[in-house]
Protein backbone atom coordinates (compact mmCIF):
# COMPACT_ATOMS: atom_id res chain seq x y z
CA UNK A 1 0.00 0.00 0.00
CA UNK A 2 1.40 3.32 -1.04
CA UNK A 3 2.11 5.85 1.54
CA UNK A 4 0.87 9.60 0.76
CA UNK A 5 3.74 12.45 0.38
CA UNK A 6 3.65 14.61 2.79
CA UNK A 7 5.51 17.80 3.14
CA UNK A 8 8.40 18.83 5.96
CA UNK A 9 7.32 20.63 8.52
CA UNK A 10 9.33 23.37 7.39
CA UNK A 11 7.46 23.50 4.14
CA UNK A 12 4.13 22.91 5.68
CA UNK A 13 5.51 26.19 8.18
CA UNK A 14 6.68 28.54 5.21
CA UNK A 15 3.64 28.19 3.56
CA UNK A 16 1.72 29.09 6.64
CA UNK A 17 3.78 31.63 7.23
CA UNK A 18 3.20 33.15 3.41
CA UNK A 19 -0.34 32.27 2.96
CA UNK A 20 -2.10 32.91 6.30
CA UNK A 21 -1.24 36.40 6.93
CA UNK A 22 -3.32 37.87 3.43
CA UNK A 23 -6.39 35.75 5.14
CA UNK A 24 -6.94 39.09 7.79
CA UNK A 25 -9.71 39.87 5.52
CA UNK A 26 -11.15 36.81 5.61
CA UNK A 27 -10.65 36.69 9.46
CA UNK A 28 -11.99 40.03 9.84
CA UNK A 29 -15.04 40.02 7.75
CA UNK A 30 -16.17 36.11 9.70
CA UNK A 31 -14.74 36.39 12.93
CA UNK A 32 -16.14 39.64 13.98
CA UNK A 33 -19.65 38.23 13.48
CA UNK A 34 -18.68 35.38 15.53
CA UNK A 35 -19.48 36.85 18.84
CA UNK A 36 -22.84 35.15 19.92
CA UNK A 37 -21.75 31.37 17.99
CA UNK A 38 -18.18 31.62 20.76
CA UNK A 39 -20.79 32.79 23.64
CA UNK A 40 -22.87 30.01 22.76
CA UNK A 41 -20.78 27.44 22.33
CA UNK A 42 -17.91 28.52 25.12
CA UNK A 43 -21.20 28.55 27.44
CA UNK A 44 -22.50 25.40 26.63
CA UNK A 45 -18.93 23.80 27.04
CA UNK A 46 -19.04 24.14 31.09
CA UNK A 47 -19.87 21.25 31.42
CA UNK A 48 -16.73 19.61 29.78
CA UNK A 49 -14.48 22.38 31.42
CA UNK A 50 -15.19 21.13 34.44
CA UNK A 51 -14.08 17.90 33.89
CA UNK A 52 -11.18 19.14 32.29
CA UNK A 53 -9.53 21.15 35.17
CA UNK A 54 -10.83 18.04 37.61
CA UNK A 55 -9.36 15.73 35.62
CA UNK A 56 -6.93 13.76 38.18
CA UNK A 57 -4.02 14.20 36.22
CA UNK A 58 -4.78 18.10 35.22
CA UNK A 59 -1.14 19.78 37.22
CA UNK A 60 1.07 17.43 35.56
CA UNK A 61 -0.92 18.01 32.07
CA UNK A 62 -0.78 22.28 32.67
CA UNK A 63 2.54 21.90 33.81
CA UNK A 64 3.98 20.02 30.62
CA UNK A 65 2.14 22.29 28.24
CA UNK A 66 4.67 24.93 30.14
CA UNK A 67 7.49 23.16 29.95
CA UNK A 68 7.01 22.41 25.83
CA UNK A 69 6.49 25.80 25.00
CA UNK A 70 9.03 26.98 27.51
CA UNK A 71 11.15 30.17 28.77
CA UNK A 72 12.64 30.97 25.37
CA UNK A 73 9.50 30.72 23.55
CA UNK A 74 7.78 33.20 26.07
CA UNK A 75 10.48 35.35 25.78
CA UNK A 76 10.21 34.94 21.75
CA UNK A 77 7.02 35.97 21.46
CA UNK A 78 7.15 38.64 23.79
CA UNK A 79 9.84 40.74 21.88
CA UNK A 80 8.46 39.31 18.14
CA UNK A 81 4.74 40.04 18.99
CA UNK A 82 4.12 41.14 22.50
CA UNK A 83 5.87 44.57 22.33
CA UNK A 84 4.24 46.13 19.12
CA UNK A 85 0.96 44.75 20.44
CA UNK A 86 1.37 45.83 23.64
CA UNK A 87 0.17 49.75 23.51
CA UNK A 88 -2.67 49.45 20.58
CA UNK A 89 -4.26 46.61 22.72
CA UNK A 90 -3.98 48.62 26.09
CA UNK A 91 -5.85 51.54 23.91
CA UNK A 92 -8.27 48.83 22.29
CA UNK A 93 -9.19 47.64 25.32
CA UNK A 94 -9.72 51.28 27.91
CA UNK A 95 -13.56 50.89 27.81
CA UNK A 96 -13.83 47.41 28.44
CA UNK A 97 -11.50 48.31 31.61
CA UNK A 98 -13.56 50.72 32.81
CA UNK A 99 -16.41 48.68 32.75
CA UNK A 100 -14.83 46.03 34.22
CA UNK A 101 -13.26 47.90 37.22
CA UNK A 102 -16.11 50.20 37.80
CA UNK A 103 -18.22 48.18 40.38
CA UNK A 104 -15.29 47.18 42.32
CA UNK A 105 -14.51 50.76 42.86
CA UNK A 106 -18.32 51.40 43.20
CA UNK A 107 -18.35 48.71 45.89
CA UNK A 108 -14.81 50.20 47.55
CA UNK A 109 -16.81 53.39 47.76
CA UNK A 110 -20.00 51.73 49.39
CA UNK A 111 -17.67 50.02 51.86
CA UNK A 112 -17.25 51.06 55.91
CA UNK A 113 -14.09 50.36 57.25
CA UNK A 114 -13.39 51.75 60.77
CA UNK A 115 -11.36 54.65 61.27
CA UNK A 116 -7.60 54.76 60.91
CA UNK A 117 -5.64 53.91 64.07
CA UNK A 118 -1.83 54.78 65.23
CA UNK A 119 0.97 53.67 63.22
CA UNK A 120 1.50 49.80 63.48
CA UNK A 121 -1.97 49.49 65.04
CA UNK A 122 -3.81 45.81 64.62
CA UNK A 123 -7.12 47.63 63.56
CA UNK A 124 -5.87 49.35 60.46
CA UNK A 125 -5.87 45.59 59.31
CA UNK A 126 -9.59 45.49 59.90
CA UNK A 127 -9.78 48.32 57.41
CA UNK A 128 -7.83 46.37 54.44
CA UNK A 129 -9.94 43.28 55.35
CA UNK A 130 -13.18 44.75 55.06
CA UNK A 131 -12.53 46.13 51.82
CA UNK A 132 -11.28 42.40 50.81
CA UNK A 133 -14.04 40.77 52.25
CA UNK A 134 -16.17 43.48 49.98
CA UNK A 135 -14.65 42.68 47.11
CA UNK A 136 -14.67 39.12 46.98
CA UNK A 137 -18.39 38.79 47.29
CA UNK A 138 -18.90 41.16 44.90
CA UNK A 139 -16.50 39.10 42.89
CA UNK A 140 -18.48 35.89 43.41
CA UNK A 141 -21.64 37.41 43.03
CA UNK A 142 -20.36 38.71 39.61
CA UNK A 143 -19.45 35.30 38.58
CA UNK A 144 -22.30 33.59 39.60
CA UNK A 145 -24.66 35.99 37.75
CA UNK A 146 -22.97 35.93 34.69
CA UNK A 147 -21.79 39.67 34.58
Amino acid sequence: MPKPSVPSAEESAKKWGDETPKRSGYYEKNASKAGAAWESGASGAAKAFKGAVQATDIDKRFQGGIKKAGAGKYERKVKDVGVARFGPGVSAAVGDMQSGVAPYLAEIGNTEIPERGPRGDAGNYKRVENIGNALHKKRIASLAAGA
